[in-house]
Formats: structure tokens, C-alpha cells, sequence
């Protein structure tokens, strides 16, 4: 299957699983078919063409998008990725979920995305710059401190985010710091959002091992994909004295049953490029890592790396979404069937977004917390919104992803009804 239209299926896919949701749940909860209407339809989709002077001096022009899907709850927030296989259809999807998200982390956004349909690795560092600032001035009219704030997304970074926000300040004719988040820390970039995704899944688990009366002593992890996120979430587990088992990169995972030392695996990947020939662990391949003997497995890379194929060789009892949709839909429905516990991307690793809040919030005060304070407002917003969704599934019998979906309908369906909607 092509890559581009395996990519499209997939985002298709996470609309079809949240609309599916929407539609069951809409009796046990009474909403209407004119609210659902509502909730599915975004307010509004952008395309541009992005016309940008290449340095051999010939003009390309690329195809951009910006999606705002809800304000209900307030202004629009969402990434931007560039990305050759980015289209209409993947950036709706995604703006879909985002208005889902910042419902169920109780912060007050509406879903956004938007994207360019480029390989950032074939520009150069003048051609990326140009490109973002030509992006920007496209959808100016659209964005804002207190109407859109854009963020980085896949093959997007902080110094992209600083050219965005220089760019609009320019147009605006004075500096506008809160426009986006994931800025540089010298330019109102929050401390602690490098690994806010991370830190908050794990108060997550944690939050979840507890309700579940897993002792700490009986948690072994094991982590698919050694990125950032997946990274820092092994280091942070490994810092409380949980016992990591096994983790993977894109050229596969090691394993060891007594556990690992991740800051030893991580200095080891730094030397060699990849986590494999540890010293005094197995190697093992990423198919491998996904169905061993493990208390939790943390999908923390790709969408869609649990599917119908493997989810029944799946032992951990317990899935934490680090990655966004990394269970497809049939899977879901096997793991369901074989009661593990899953929970959702949409909670788990809502810690970042959160903290583009926090950075948002500073921004417009002018007032810029220590680390400590972004942790300890991360442990304020997360754990509340994680027993939420705990009670939600014990109240309507519901597995959690079903009962994040309906903490964040309720939410949207009274903010709707306040509004007059």
C-alpha cells in the first residue's frame, strides 16, 4: 500500500472511530443529531498557495492548509507539520481530535491544524525560513493571541515557531509573543515543554496504576519508540523506580527482563545511533517489543503500529497512548474484547498541550514560571482531568477511551448551549 495512502486511511480512520463514538454514546447521554452536526462540521478550512523564491532563483509554490474546527471552549490551538504526504483530509482529521483533546484537559482551546505539503529535509535553512514566513502571511488574517495559536507538529521545531511569530509581529507592528507556543525558551518559550508530553503520560499511568491496584513493585514497561516523548517517558519511569524492560527505535528494541538502565541506553544511542547492542541486553525487533511480557506497553511513535495483525499477541495489560493513534480501530475492538486497558492518546499525552497552554498563559502576563511551577501545574490540570475520565467510565460502563470522548461531548454540548448555539 502506498505510504501516502496508508497515511490518509489512517487519519480517515481516527474521524470514523470519534464520529462512531459520538453516535454511540449520543443516547446514553442525550445529545442531539443537530449538536452532533455541529460538533463534527469545522467552522473553518483554509488552503492557500505558498509561493517561495528557491536559492537557485526559480519560485516554487507549495500548497498550505489551516483548519479551525471548534471555538467553543476559546480560541483555536493546534500544530502545524510539514510533511510531503500532508493534505486536506489529514489536517481536518487532526483538528477534529485537537477540539476533543483540550476538552478532555480542561483548558480553554478549540481544535485547530495546519500544515504544508513539503520534505522539509530537501530545503535548505533559507528556503525553510522563507517558506514558514510566506506560510504565515498567508493566514495572518486567521491567527492570533486571542483567535489561533499555531505550535510545531511533525518536522516543525521552536525555530520554526520563531520565525512565525516574528513574522506576525511584523504585520501586527509590535511584538506578539502568545501567537504560538513551542517557541525558544529566549523568546517566552515555556521551561519544561521538551518534556511536557512525557512528564504528563506518566502522571497519567501512574494516576491510572493506582485506580487499578497495580503496585509499583509489580509495573514492568515497556516503551515502542525512543523519540522524544518515548525517551523522556524512560527516563522519568526509570527516575521513580519503575522497572523498563525493553524499548525500540526504528532499527528495533533491546530487552532485558531484570530491567534497564535508560541513562546508559540513551549516552549508548547518542554513540551509536540506535539502542540496539546494549551491552547485557537482547536484541529484539519492533514487532517483537510490542508482544511481550510486560505490565504496561507504551506505544510511543507511530499511529497505527497496533493492528488487527497483532493486537491479539498483545500481553501488557495495560496500553498507554503516548503516540497519537497508535491502536487502529480494529484493534481497539481486540483489545477491548481481551479487557486491556487502554488509555487513550487523547489523555495520555495531553501533557503537551497543556503546557503550550502554560506558555500561552505567560506570555500574555509577561510572568515566566520556574520548572517547578510548570510541573507543579501540570500535576493540577492532568490528575483532575485523569480522574474525570476515570469516574465517566465507572458512571456509563464504558472503557476509557469512550468515556474520555464523553467528558469532552458533554463539555462542548454545554459550552455550545451557554453560547446559544
Amino acid at each position: 500500500m502506498p505510504k501516502q495512502y496508508k497515511q490518509c486511511l489512517l487519519q480517515l480512520q481516527k474521524t470514523c472511530e470519534v464520529i462512531g463514538l459520538i453516535n454511540e454514546i449520543k443516547d446514553m447521554i442525550g445529545i442531539t443529531d443537530d449538536e452532533i452536526e455541529i460538533l463534527t462540521s469545522p467552522e473553518r478550512i483554509v488552503e492557500v498557495s505558498v509561493p517561495v523564491r528557491m536559492d537557485d532563483g526559480h519560485l516554487e509554490v507549495f500548497n498550505g492548509f489551516r483548519i479551525q474546527h471548534s471555538s467553543a471552549l476559546g480560541p483555536f490551538k493546534g500544530g502545524v507539520r510539514y510533511h510531503p504526504n500532508v493534505d486536506l483530509d489529514e489536517v481536518q482529521a487532526l483538528s477534529f481530535w485537537m477540539t476533543f483533546k483540550c476538552a478532555v484537559a480542561n483548558i480553554p482551546y478549540g481544535g485547530a491544524k495546519g500544515g504544508i505539503t513539503v520534505n522539509p529535509k530537501n530545503l535548505s535553512q533559507g528556503e525553510l525560513e522563507r517558506l514558514s514566513r510566506a506560510y504565515i502571511r498567508k493566514i495572518a488574517n486567521m491567527i492570533g493571541p486571542d483567535k489561533d495559536i499555531p505550535a510545531p507538529d511533525v518536522y516543525t521545531n521552536a525555530q520554526i515557531m520563531a520565525w512565525f511569530m516574528d513574522e506576525y509581529s511584523r504585520i501586527i507592528g509590535s511584538n506578539q509573543l502568545a501567537v504560538v507556543t513551542g517557541k525558544p525558551v529566549e523568546l517566552g518559550g515555556s521551561l519544561g515543554r521538551d518534556t511536557a508530553t512525557a512528564q504528563g503520560g506518566f502522571y497519567v499511568l501512574e494516576k491510572m496504576l493506582g485506580n487499578l491496584k497495580i503496585k509499583k513493585s509489580e509495573t514492568t514497561i515497556t516503551i515502542q519508540g525512543f523519540g522524544n516523548a518515548g525517551m523522556n517517558f524512560a527516563r522519568i519511569a526509570n527516575k521513580f523506580k519503575y522497572k523498563v524492560i525493553a524499548v525500540s527505535d526504528s532499527r528495533g528494541g533491546i530487552y532485558n527482563e531484570k530491567g534497564l538502565d535508560i541513562e546508559k541506553v540513551i549516552i549508548h544511542k547518542e554513540l551509536s545511533g540506535t539502542v540496539q547492542n546494549f551491552p547485557g541486553a537482547k536484541n529484539i525487533d519492533n514487532e517483537e517489543i510490542l508482544t511481550l511480557k510486560t505490565k504496561v506497553l507504551v506505544p510511543a511513535a507511530l499511529e497505527g503500529v497496533i493492528n488487527a495483525k497483532n493486537a491479539g499477541l498483545i500481553k501488557a495489560e495495560v496500553v498507554l497512548e503516548l503516540a497519537n493513534g497508535p491502536i487502529n480501530m480494529e484493534a481497539g475492538e481486540i483489545l477491548s474484547k481481551k479487557e486491556k486497558v487502554v488509555i487513550p492518546d487523547i489523555l495520555a499525552n495531553s501533557g503537551g498541550v497543556i503546557v503550550s497552554y502554560f506558555e500561552w498563559v505567560q506570555n500574555i502576563s509577561h510572568h515566566y514560571w520556574s520548572a517547578e511551577k510548570v510541573q507543579a501545574e501540570l500535576i493540577e490540570k492532568i490528575i483532575p482531568a485523569t480522574n474525570k475520565v476515570w469516574e465517566t467510565a465507572s458512571k456509563y460502563k464504558v472503557n476509557l477511551r469512550t468515556a474520555a470522548y464523553i467528558v469532552a461531548i458533554e463539555k462542548l454540548v454545554k459550552a455550545l448551549k451557554l453560547r446559544g448555539i
